[in-house]
């Protein structure tokens, strides 16, 4: 009979039991980093947790929607008090005329609606409008309530630019009618010349330079007279200003009709 085999006769090997494998050698340990990487991926994401993201994507939404509402109204908010005031009085008044003129054409309505002889009622309406626009354009002369604006300057200091700031304040504060010396003011005038040759529709006028504006006073006078306002502004060139209120001013220059080379009523 043959031998035992020498691994018989030698045994285990030590450290081992019998009838079962070796283990296998311990894996090296782990770094930090890969630590990392193995609790961040692949994401255990819970329902409370997309429930949290969720939540902080509307509020950064929110956030964003804030800053941006900000921004927008950061021009009032460096704004100076006496420009808000402004601001508001005119924003107001605009209201005010927009409300009369949006009843004014509802009468209207209902007195082409009502009117036993439509035609009539309508050409008598035409004719009042026609009285209003030439009014606008300055080919037909106005009277009514209003200021007298009257601007000296003796050293010649008031550029053109200042007193279109004072018409546009005028027009701003409901001005109907305006007339600068002897020139009519429309939707067309403009300024130009330099201190002390002012120029208004390519005409020179001469200082004082006066103003005479048909409209509600209680509105023109404070529109002037607001701080930091046109009154004020002129003061600082050295400027005489006096604003005089009158039951009734004459708005008597006018300005030729021109028709239009290119415009057309659509009616036609």
């Amino acid at each position: 009979m043959a031998g035992p085999r020498p691994e018989e006769e030698s045994g285990p090997l030590p450290g081992t039991a019998p009838g079962i494998p070796p283990a296998p050698p311990a894996a090296p340990p782990l770094t930090g980093r890969q630590r990392l990487v193995n609790g961040l991926w692949p994401p255990r994401v819970t329902r409370a947790q997309l429930t949290v993201a969720v939540l902080l994507c509307v509020l950064g939404l929110g956030l964003a929607i804030q800053v941006r509402s900000t921004n927008d109204s950061s021009a009032l908010r460096g704004a100076r008090q006496e420009d808000l005031v402004r601001i508001l009085d005119e924003l107001d008044n605009r209201t005010k005329r927009l409300e009369d003129e949006k009843r004014r054409l509802e009468g209207q309505r209902t007195e082409l609606e009502s009117s036993s002889n439509q035609a009539a009622e309508a050409r008598k309406q035409t004719a009042q409008k026609e009285q209003q626009l030439g009014i606008l354009a300055g080919t037909v002369a106005a009277q009514g309530p209003g200021i007298e604006l009257t601007v000296s300057d003796p050293k010649g200091a008031v550029e053109p630019d200042k007193l279109l700031d004072a018409l546009q304040e005028l027009r701003a504060a409901g001005a109907e009618a305006i007339q600068i010396n002897d020139v009519r003011i429309a939707a067309d005038s403009y300024f130009s010349g330099a201190a002390g040759k002012v120029e208004i529709d390519g005409k020179k006028v001469s200082q004082p330079y006066r103003f005479k504006v048909i409209g509600k006073p209680q509105d023109l006078e404070p529109a002037l007279n607001i701080p930091g306002g046109v009154v004020q502004t002129l003061e600082k060139e050295r400027a005489g200003i006096t604003v005089q209120r009158s039951e009734k001013i004459i708005v008597d220059a006018l300005r030729p009709a021109k028709r239009p080379d290119y415009a057309r009523s659509s009616s036609q």
